[in-house]
């Protein structure tokens, strides 16, 4: 008796002192990243492309242990970074993972050229490993896409099509049941929280278009409010009270100039933009936290521009947002690396995942009151981080 008691007093001492390096044992909590390695910069920003075939799709957990993340499995599925970094969506229930793939690699008589595509993955996230299941064709270059928070219904962006596809899902079963005309190019689709609405960003038309959804029925309902120039991405809180917008500014790229996040007020009627707030060069990445109290912005800050721009920088940088009921502020600015695309918010909110397409890494941040923090860890990828996405809680 006398020997075990000391056994044990040795095991919990040792227990003890490294607990304070120790991350204690979460439950699983999966996160989708898409590489694209068809596309790449060269020193004088010019886009250079490369053949087709490499691509892959990374699914992580996040939430066995936030600090280091574990890759599960990679995919090799064709995506690109042309678009905005939020054209994949995980079904709220985690069985489902979709991703659109907005453009292709050609070679054409000796040349690479990008042209539209119109597929949209399905992989099953139950299985071991998880595995693609299904191709569903929907509208030219499908781009941001959003899923209800019920999980039987999917929103995409088709920005060669002018439209945005709807989209059942039962079980594991995804199929294309309606295709809603805008008018104009529209580069994210984005639910309320509710489902009764959805926001489509006109990218090039610098508006928010409003979409009524009832049942599986979705109409476009002509009320459009003013964003910032070229909204990227669009998200909502979880009270469904105010709407954000990455105002990239520049088509796309970062320029130098410093761009905007809009503040729509999604409770007045005709919903109403009340508020923008400066936040940096090229803003593209842009998602709200769980708990509805922090947004941060992605900049791209000239990274993948010239070498010799006055606005290029190696590394670029995510800017905290405060929400305060419906005030937004700016906070603090951390640095991550060379361009940053997507960002994804643990489901606790207390960390942020930000994938540096050129350093082919996750940043990971933790979130300390209003501030983000860089922890100095990172997850290292088979390719470079175009897009990623948690699974959907609001």
């Amino acid at each position: 008796m006398r020997f075990r008691i000391s056994i044990v007093a040795v095991v919990s001492a040792l227990v003890l002192a490294g607990c304070a390096n120790v991350v204690p044992a979460g439950k699983r909590e999966l996160m989708i990243v898409a590489n694209d390695e068809k596309q790449a910069w060269d020193s004088t920003g010019k886009v250079v492309l490369s053949a087709p075939g490499r691509d892959t799709v990374s699914i992580i957990d996040i939430g066995t242990d936030p600090l280091a993340p574990r890759i599960i499995t990679n995919l090799a599925l064709p995506n690109t970074i042309a678009g905005p970094p939020v054209n994949l969506a995980i079904t709220p229930d985690e069985t489902l993972a979709i991703v659109a793939n907005s453009l292709n690699v050609i070679n054409e008589n000796g040349v690479f050229k990008q042209v539209p595509d119109n597929r949209l993955w399905v992989i099953d996230l139950t299985t071991t490993p998880p595995k693609l299941i299904d191709t569903v064709l929907v509208g030219k270059q499908p781009s941001g896409l959003s899923i209800n928070r019920a999980g039987n219904l999917a929103l995409i962006a088709n920005r060669a099509d002018n439209s945005v596809s709807v989209l059942r899902i039962t079980g594991k079963k995804v199929e294309l049941i309606d295709t809603v005309p805008i008018g104009e190019s529209v580069a994210h689709v984005r639910f309320t929280p509710d489902g009764k609405r959805a926001l489509a960003a006109k990218f090039p038309g610098h508006k928010i278009a409003f979409l009524n959804v009832n049942g599986e029925k979705v109409t476009y309902s002509k009320q459009d409010v003013p964003a910032g120039l070229w909204p990227y991405n669009v998200d909502v809180t979880p009270d469904g009270k105010l709407a954000l917008t990455a105002d990239n500014g520049n088509s796309g790229a970062s320029d130098g100039h410093v761009d905007t996040v809009s503040v729509i007020d999604l409770e007045m009627s005709p919903p109403r933009v009340i508020d923008k707030v400066v936040v940096g060069d090229g803003p593209e990445g842009l998602t709200i936290s769980p708990t509805g109290k922090m947004a941060v912005a992605v900049l791209l800050k000239g990274s993948n521009s010239a070498a010799t721009a006055p606005f290029y920088n190696r590394n670029a940088s995510v800017v905290a947002l405060k929400i305060e009921g419906k005030k937004v502020t700016r906070g603090n600015e951390v640095e991550v690396r060379g361009l940053p695309e997507g960002a994804v918010f643990s489901q606790d909110g207390r960390y942020l995942y930000v994938g540096n397409f050129i350093d082919q890494d996750i940043s990971i941040l933790r979130v300390d009151g209003d501030q983000l923090v860089n922890t100095g860890k990172s997850l290292q990828l088979p390719g470079h981080p175009a897009a990623m996405r948690g699974k959907l809680t609001h």
